[in-house]
This record gives structure tokens, C-alpha cells and sequence, in this order.
């Protein structure tokens, strides 16, 4: 029985599978970063049965996928003290924590970022304060970028937010003409959060990853395929992304 009108959940061999239900012509696998999370989006009304073989007949691809990820590098839990290192667009900076009396903040100097919290703060606070400050040096980044990528794809008013994301880089909401982009992006080089901007626009004219959807892509961005490769071989969080 399917958990309502438009996704499933179901196990093969200990591997959870997620099923979301569209107006699609044809099934569509993908395992996500970073733990491998298996993700079937499917026609409407395809069967669940079908759905199963055709999912035991990519066992092997969907096994081999997930133990890539499982074996990608991670960062290491931060901590948040003197000469941790932090990474903003690609760079390794050396983090130096000052006690200060005043607004809490975070500065990019040299190959440092100095973190000026009052004493005693806590780490949740100074997460926080990091999250809201990537968030912010992320928007500052993709204005430009998007605008740009727009005006080449021949798009216009498209919408974009930046957010925490459990699974993807990115998403598009067709119906909203909007791009999400995950916050983790902030830490990753330029030309890496260009490749996932191109690949969420290009989802503008096709919604699933069809060989129409890669055309559009390499017409627009021809390296998209050596810049997603080094974006997925990056180090990955150390905790679960959150939506």
C-alpha cells in the first residue's frame, strides 16, 4: 500500500527505497549523497510490483553507488576552537576565536576566519552563527551567478532560496520557478555551485535527467560532467544534511 497519494517506501536487501509518484513517462533511480539514499521517481499509476523488479534488476549499480559514498571522505565534526580548519568556496582557512563583548561575528582575513563570540558561548550558538553566515556569503556568491546563467539559458524570473537540504545539492520547483540550493554549497568551489545552478535551470525545460535534459545541460555547461564529478568526491558533512 503506498503511505498516501504520491510517494512509497519499500526494502530490498536492508536497503530502504523512497518512491515519489509524478506525471512521468518513465521510471527514474538515483542514489544521493551522502549516505546513499535510494530514490525512485515514478509514472503515476506504475504498479508497485514493477516498480520492485525493476529496482532488483539495478541492485547491483544501486550497491555499488551506495559503497562510493560510504567509503567518501567526511569532514570532522567541528569543534569550533583555535586552528580548527573551515572552508568557504573551495579555500582552507584556519579558524582564530577572539572573546569580544559585543554582536558575534565571523571575518574572512587572509587564510584565517575569525570567529568574535562572548565568552563562554556555546557551541550550538556558534553552529548556528556559522550556518546563518555561510547562508549569507552563499546568497552574495549565486546573485550573480544565477542572474548570469539566466540571461545565457534565455530564462527569466526565476526565484532562488538557500536552505539546509537532507539529500541534493539542489532542486527545482517547476512550478513555482524556483531553485533551491543547499547551504553545504557555500563551503565548495565556485565553479562547482555554477555546475549545480546549470543543472537546476536546465530542469526549466526538462524534469527528469533524460537524455534531452544532458544535451540541454552540455549545450549550456560542455565540463558539467568533470565539475560534478570533483563536487562528489569533495569531502561530505560529517552529520546527515537537514531540510
Amino acid at each position: 500500500m503506498r503511505n498516501n497519494q504520491n510517494t512509497d517506501k519499500f526494502s530490498l536487501q536492508n536497503i530502504e527505497i523512497s518512491v515519489t509518484y509524478k506525471d512521468i513517462k518513465n521510471i527514474h533511480l538515483s542514489v544521493y549523497p551522502p549516505n546513499g539514499e535510494v530514490m525512485i521517481s515514478a509514472p503515476l499509476h506504475m504498479r508497485k510490483d514493477i516498480i520492485r523488479v525493476y529496482t532488483i534488476s539495478k541492485l547491483s549499480w544501486i550497491k555499488k553507488q551506495r559503497q562510493k559514498f560510504q567509503k567518501q571522505e567526511r569532514e570532522p565534526k567541528r569543534e569550533f576552537l583555535d586552528k580548527e580548519s573551515h572552508y568557504l568556496f573551495g579555500k582552507r582557512y584556519l579558524l582564530k576565536v577572539v572573546t569580544t563583548t559585543g554582536k558575534p561575528s565571523i571575518q574572512v582575513k587572509s587564510s584565517s576566519l575569525i570567529l568574535s563570540v562572548p565568552k563562554n558561548t556555546s557551541k550550538p550558538k556558534i553552529k548556528k552563527l556559522f550556518d546563518e553566515w555561510y547562508k549569507e556569503e552563499l546568497q552574495t556568491k549565486t546573485d550573480k551567478i544565477i542572474h548570469i546563467a539566466q540571461k545565457k539559458m534565455g530564462l527569466s524570473d526565476i526565484s532562488y532560496g538557500i536552505r539546509k537540504m537532507k539529500t541534493r545539492w539542489g532542486s527545482y520547483i517547476r512550478g513555482k520557478k524556483k531553485v533551491w540550493l543547499n547551504t553545504e554549497l557555500a563551503k565548495k568551489p565556485i565553479d562547482c555551485i555554477e555546475y549545480i545552478i546549470f543543472h537546476e535551470l536546465t530542469h526549466a525545460f526538462e524534469k527528469t535527467h533524460s537524455a534531452k535534459f544532458k544535451s540541454i545541460l552540455s549545450h549550456y555547461l560542455p565540463n558539467w560532467k568533470e565539475l560534478r564529478k570533483r563536487l562528489n568526491e569533495l569531502p561530505t558533512s560529517h552529520v546527515d544534511w537537514e531540510y
